[in-house]
């Protein structure tokens, strides 16, 4: 059976842990209620489009619906798999690596098909 090793901590250290907690919990809700707004500002787009709202049109809203959706995926892996802290460098490289080739290769197959 493992053993528990328990450390003991000084006021200091104990105090700089909790103002390190608060500090990444106001992170996180002000990255989720960040979040929440940019979707509903997608929603919003899409509502007024489907309304006809002057200046809605689907070469403005479908463009601005796909950049709201990347910088949501580029939030979440950041903050909401923890990539902003230290020591995450090689799963950064490949999940990087991922959506650039991602990205790439479709565009790629669309250059060899359209000429």
């Amino acid at each position: 059976m493992a053993e528990i090793q328990v450390t003991k901590r000084t006021p200091a250290q104990q105090q700089l842990n909790r103002k390190r907690g608060k500090e990444g919990m106001r992170n996180q809700i002000m990255m989720f209620s960040l979040m929440i707004f940019l979707t509903l500002c997608s929603f919003g787009m899409v509502v007024a489009y489907q309304n006809d709202v002057l200046g809605m049109s689907g070469y403005f809203v479908l463009p601005m619906v796909l950049l709201i959706a990347a910088v949501l995926v580029g939030l979440q892996f950041y903050y909401f798999m923890h990539m902003a802290e230290e020591e995450h460098g090689i799963p950064q490289f490949f999940m990087y690596t991922g959506m650039i080739l991602g990205g790439l290769v479709p565009l790629a197959m669309l250059t060899i098909v359209w000429w």
